[in-house]
């Protein structure tokens, strides 16, 4: 019997060995990539912005494999109030316009991997065509992981989707201008928060045009705007990264998965 016993622990030592070794802490400061997609088709992308729902199961599977923590923008409020970017790297998922292949194909993906997502609107589409409808975001914006946790929140994408500072030529007053980004940014804020939970927190900007730009961040910070992500494309790698000013990777039809790696200097 004690012999019996003693090979048991024997066993128990060498498999505890062995998890601690297969799944080791971080020992530095990582950075964090804001991976942006679009539509994700069923089968093969038909343009550069689709992409397949093959090809973005397995981007989830490499931020698994890989270690890369899927976080939220709030988590970067977090960290920057920190002053210490977090251990290992991170990734936030994110999508642009509001195709209703995030309701049929990412949703479902997303949930097998029980990861977190925000999803910009281009409000003024929403249940037209292609897009998704109002009923299928308060669906979306209302499901709970185990334990109530609601992984998919929703942002703008501006209320009809244009090119914000190439517009603020076409103004004669900087009042002018700024009531057509009050317009923009301050309608789609409403629609969204009528139909989501919570706040309406984040920008993306369309086309990513205006990054930086400051009568558009003012604009956002009086409409009620935390964060403005970007189409610049970059790591974040300072925890005091400008939140009005958050860099991307677009995740498009011809994009290497190693790409986010080379981003994450991995």
């Amino acid at each position: 019997m004690n012999k019996i016993i003693l090979q048991l622990i024997i066993v128990i030592l060498i498999f505890s060995g062995c998890s601690k070794r297969d799944d080791p802490i971080p020992d530095k400061e990582g950075r964090i990539i804001v991976l942006m997609y679009h539509r994700i088709s069923g089968g093969a992308a038909s343009n550069l912005y689709e992409r397949s729902a093959a090809d973005f199961e397995s981007d989830l599977k490499y931020l698994i494999n890989n270690k890369i923590k899927v976080i939220s923008f709030d988590d970067l409020e977090s960290i920057k109030g920190s002053g210490k970017m977090p251990f290992g790297h991170s990734a936030i998922i994110c999508f642009d316009d509001g195709d209703r292949s995030w309701y049929t194909t990412a949703m479902p993906l997303l949930k097998k991997y029980r990861m977190e997502a925000t999803f910009f609107l281009w409000a003024q589409m929403i249940g037209r065509d292609s897009f998704l409808t109002w009923k299928e975001v308060v669906y979306m914006s209302n499901t709970a992981f185990p334990g109530g946790v609601k992984p998919f929140t929703f942002g703008s994408h501006s209320y009809s989707h244009q090119f914000l500072l190439a517009r603020k030529a076409g103004y004669s007053t900087a009042d002018e201008y700024n009531i057509f980004l009050d317009y923009e940014l301050g309608l789609s804020k409403t629609l969204i928060e009528t139909y989501t939970p919570g706040q309406v927190k984040v920008l993306a900007l369309p086309y990513g045009d205006g990054a930086g730009d400051p009568d558009i961040i003012a604009a956002a910070q009086r409409n009620g705007y935390s964060f403005i992500r970007t189409s610049l494309n970059a790591a974040i790698e300072d925890p005091d990264q400008d939140l009005f000013c958050i860099p991307s990777l677009p995740m498009l039809d011809q994009t290497e998965q190693d790409e986010i790696g080379y981003y994450l200097n991995k």
